[in-house]
């Protein structure tokens, strides 16, 4: 418990000066599409910079606690107990190898999101669970799971962003268009101050035709934004997960350039409000 406190502490006194929290959503209802590897890569990039970094596991699968290192079956509390208001976030939070914080989650979190629907307010709950921690953070990262459902709901109300997440792959960007939607549905709703970053391209082989066309298409068909740079297909993620870190904490390689690059972005944006690089493939 002194432990606990003093690491808590530390949170709280690692301040850069930027008193403004930024909680970033990153969603797409297909999984396989480095949902979990952006959250952990992006956390990791900006840990690595001085800031103070929450990642919030929100899949009942629990895979970005797995790939920290955690084990989800072993956890005493996790987010589950949180959003139904049974423990406090604090008591939940739990410290990473590469210096970021992690809200754990396991397969609890499919059952609070069966009860989570008799609530009132239900879409909130990440939102005042948030607001108790947020202070003692520069950026918050949501993994959210692949799905529309409550859950999801709950990452888009308490974000500030969102990015998706996109396979430069034909079937994984079928459910673009009703992910959008959703996004519009939150904005319009419970979350009016939403703002989506663009869509990010994953698993991109640019050697090859049909990821090029899978962006412009994307692109064209729904006009989101295709961000820079694009995250190489690589082993390295692979991995990475298997040994409980991100794939910054490896050697350097291609995927990790990609990810330091995306988040020396994203804060040049939430600072200054310099525009983001986007990526264009060239026909």
């Amino acid at each position: 418990m002194v432990r606990a406190r003093a690491w808590m502490n530390t949170l709280r006194t690692a301040s850069d000066g930027e008193n403004m929290t930024r909680v970033l959503a990153v969603a797409n209802q297909k999984g396989g599409v480095a949902k979990t590897t952006t959250v952990a890569s992006l956390g990791a990039a900006m840990a690595e910079k001085g800031r103070r970094v929450l990642l919030v596991d929100l899949d009942p699968q629990g895979c970005l606690t797995f790939s920290l290192g955690q084990d989800p079956d072993k956890l005493a509390v996790s987010i589950h107990e949180v959003l139904l208001g049974d423990v406090e976030p604090s008591a939940a939070l739990v410290p990473t190898v590469e210096g970021m914080t992690l809200l754990p989650a396991n397969i609890d979190l499919a059952g609070a999101e069966a009860m989570l629907l008799m609530r009132a307010g239900r879409e909130y709950a990440l939102k005042r669970a948030l607001a108790k921690v947020s202070p003692d953070f520069d950026v918050v990262i949501v993994d959210c799971p692949p799905s529309l459902g409550v859950l999801t709901l709950n990452g888009l109300t308490a974000a500030d962003d969102v990015i998706v997440p996109l396979q430069c792959e034909t079937l994984a960007h079928r459910g673009v268009g009703q992910f959008l939607r959703t996004v519009t549905d939150v904005q319009q709703i419970t979350n009016a101050d939403l703002q989506m970053l663009g869509a990010l391209p994953t698993l991109y082989d640019s050697r090859t035709t049909h990821s090029r066309d899978v962006l412009l298409d994307v692109a064209d068909r729904y006009g989101l934004v295709v961000l820079g740079p694009p995250i190489p297909r690589t082993v390295r993620f692979a991995e990475a997960s298997a040994s409980g870190s991100s794939v910054l904490a490896g050697r350097k390689n291609k995927g990790a350039n990609a990810y330091r690059a995306l988040a020396a972005d994203l804060l040049k944006h939430w600072k200054s409000g310099k525009a983001l690089s986007t990526f264009t493939p060239e026909v």
